[in-house]
């Protein structure tokens, strides 16, 4: 797939940064994102990020974020936000929760919609649906299918308790693709290796065990692995055979 993702409003300090509660939106959005995007690409789909850093005002961060997004041809926009106004600062035990908005709940963007609604609420978010939203800049402006993704309330202390933002951002993954990206122990101790040079086996060190992950008649399509590969932190070297 093609996917754009971004994170909604400006960073914060900056106009039109976003809502605050018990977290700040415009930061938590980021974290998502970054995530989103890391663990997209990892599963080897091509993944634009046009979040806006810069704006001057709402409207001018709303423009860019189109246009970024317009700039690409892919099969999916994605807008990561998080709500406010439930006002539970004491918590009552029960999570407002998560809702994804779309332009049209007939439109070819609802599937994704109620797959990444229905799986973060499978983290104890209350479930609050889709709805349909004529009237939001970046639903209406945007070329392909969008959602924008209201993760929780920044301003529930029981939404803010539960949140994580690797769950989320796993969560969201799983219900725009389906797959869930693992990570294995043994996966991240050879990447921490790597960076500080250290030995992670005790092992025979003359041996050397090497792990294919595809095989292509066509160099370009190799060479496009490969960066894939290292865009994930991987050492990547191609072979001819």
């Amino acid at each position: 797939m093609r996917i754009n993702v971004h994170a909604g409003h400006n960073p914060d300090g900056k106009p039109a940064c976003g809502a605050i509660g018990f977290i700040q939106e415009s930061t938590e959005a980021r974290k998502v994102k970054d995530e989103v995007i890391r663990e997209l690409r990892q599963m080897g789909h091509t993944v634009y990020d046009c979040t806006c850093e810069n704006g001057s005002s709402q409207a001018d961060v709303l423009s860019k974020i189109v246009a970024a997004c317009n700039a690409h041809t892919v099969d999916l926009d994605v807008s990561i936000h998080f709500n406010a106004g439930a006002g539970d600062l004491a918590g009552n035990g029960r999570t407002t929760g998560t809702e994804v908005l779309v332009y049209n709940t007939a439109g070819a963007a609802k599937p994704a919609a109620e797959r990444v609604c229905a799986s973060i609420s499978s983290l104890g978010f209350k479930n609050r649906g889709i709805k349909a939203n004529t009237s939001l800049y970046f639903l209406r402006r945007t070329k392909a299918p969008a959602m924008l993704i209201e993760c929780c309330f920044v301003d529930d202390k029981d939404d803010v308790q539960l949140y994580d933002a690797q769950k989320m951002a796993e969560a969201i993954v799983y219900g725009i693709t389906g797959m869930k990206v693992s990570w294995p122990a043994e996966e991240t101790q050879d990447k921490e290796a790597a960076t500080s040079g250290a030995e992670t086996a005790t092992g025979d060190k003359k041996e050397i065990y090497r792990v294919q992950v595809g095989a292509y008649s066509v160099r370009s399509n190799a060479a496009a692995m490969q960066k894939r590969l290292q865009a994930g932190g991987f050492d990547a070297i191609i072979v001819k055979a």
